[in-house]
């Protein structure tokens, strides 16, 4: 392991709510800055180099900056924020990780957040209605939304409604069981009054095969499958090993962005995860946990087949095991840093032995995905 080899010793997160809901008055840098701040207290006495945070739909104004100021950490801390969608959190830490392994940067503290129930309202000059999102491809290219593409994928790929059903549940109830044991208490940084996810509730699948399809007559895609829009921030802090200094943590092995067909952008994390397990040599069958951003079961299950990793199968604790997105929400910037969030909990707070691997990933509006291989240390 090199000197400069990144090191995440510190992960903490916001408990995530529903848009328009636990934070409807919370604006993005207001929600950031609580979770730089407990993450910079996590690894006192040193100098932060740099604050990197993926956001979506932010006002601008670079929310890592302002998220930064609001935290306290002083003037002469800068900020860089990173939008690549819903991949905007991992793709942050991957950037961190890339300064500290080039030696230019001794501690990052790197990923997300997102607050869809501030977000400002865009429109081009000239119109006189507000545009829904920004394009993700440019015209003559496929640019679903995510709704009508999950239920693309689901098609291509033969994921059928039951399985959908039967993961949402799952996602649901671990989550539940993850709370009530305690697991989330050390990620998580109080907002207000609010110390637990708002969203996770039981489920029962013969309630879940009542709802109608939300995207596609006739469709498999429901709101009960899908994850919610919501609120909510996560960050880590990044070293080099030879400042480690003892501090348990997970080595960033490798990462990596891909792309894959527009129309159909659930299958990012599938070309993203096999170039970081094929540059690495690692087969998939020493990775002991996997955390994937849960934006829809379809998507999930389509990425897991392709994987050979079976989630509704008996015994198999690897993927997201403590819930994932559609059972605590999907806060768009955000989400690729609470799995990383996760999975350091998982790995590091449960004293996992070194050598132990972890892999983190999520899918992209526009056809991408991105990934990431860590390492107990």
């Amino acid at each position: 392991m090199g000197g400069d080899t990144p090191v995440v010793v510190a992960a903490r997160r916001t408990p995530i709510g529903t848009a328009g809901h636990a934070y409807k008055e919370l604006t993005v840098d207001r929600l950031a800055a609580p979770v730089i701040a407990a993450v910079a207290a996590d690894v006192p006495g040193r100098r932060i180099d740099d604050v990197m945070l993926g956001n979506c739909m932010g006002p601008g104004g670079n929310v890592a900056r302002v998220a930064a100021l609001a935290a306290g950490l002083g003037h002469e801390v800068p900020g860089l924020t990173v939008d690549r969608q819903c991949g905007s959190g991992l793709a942050a830490i991957l950037l961190a990780g890339q300064a500290v392994r080039a030696g230019e940067s001794d501690l990052v503290i790197a990923g997300g957040a997102e607050s869809a129930s501030t977000a400002p309202l865009r429109m081009f000059k000239g119109d006189s209605e507000p545009y829904a999102r920004a394009p993700f491809t440019p015209s003559g290219h496929p640019d679903p939304d995510m709704g009508p593409a999950a239920e693309a994928l689901a098609a291509a790929y033969g994921i059928v409604r039951d399985r959908q059903d039967a993961y949402a549940c799952r996602s649901h109830a671990r989550a539940l069981a993850a709370r009530q044991s305690g697991l989330f208490e050390q990620e998580i940084v109080p907002i207000g009054e609010r110390r637990d996810d708002q969203r996770p509730r039981p489920l029962r699948a013969t309630s879940l095969a009542r709802l109608p399809a939300a995207f596609v007559r006739e469709g498999t895609v429901t709101a009960g499958n899908s994850s919610p829009v919501s609120d909510g921030a996560a960050a880590v802090a990044l070293v080099p090993e030879r400042l480690r200094a003892g501090l348990p943590g997970m080595r960033l092995v490798a990462g990596a962005v891909a792309g894959c067909d527009p129309e159909l952008p659930g299958w990012g994390p599938v070309p993203a995860i096999r170039r970081v397990l094929a540059r690495t040599g690692v087969d998939m069958g020493r990775v002991a946990a996997v955390e994937i951003v849960e934006a829809f079961a379809a998507q999930v299950l389509a990425v897991t087949d392709a994987l050979g990793l079976d989630p509704l199968g008996a015994g198999d604790e690897r993927v997201c095991a403590g819930g994932g997105a559609l059972a605590l929400g999907h806060p768009w910037g955000a989400s690729g840093a609470v799995v990383v969030t996760r999975l350091f909990s998982r790995l590091v707070r449960a004293g996992a032995p070194p050598g132990t691997l972890g892999l983190a990933a999520a899918a992209v509006g526009g056809g991408m995905g991105v990934a990431a291989l860590f390492e107990v240390v």
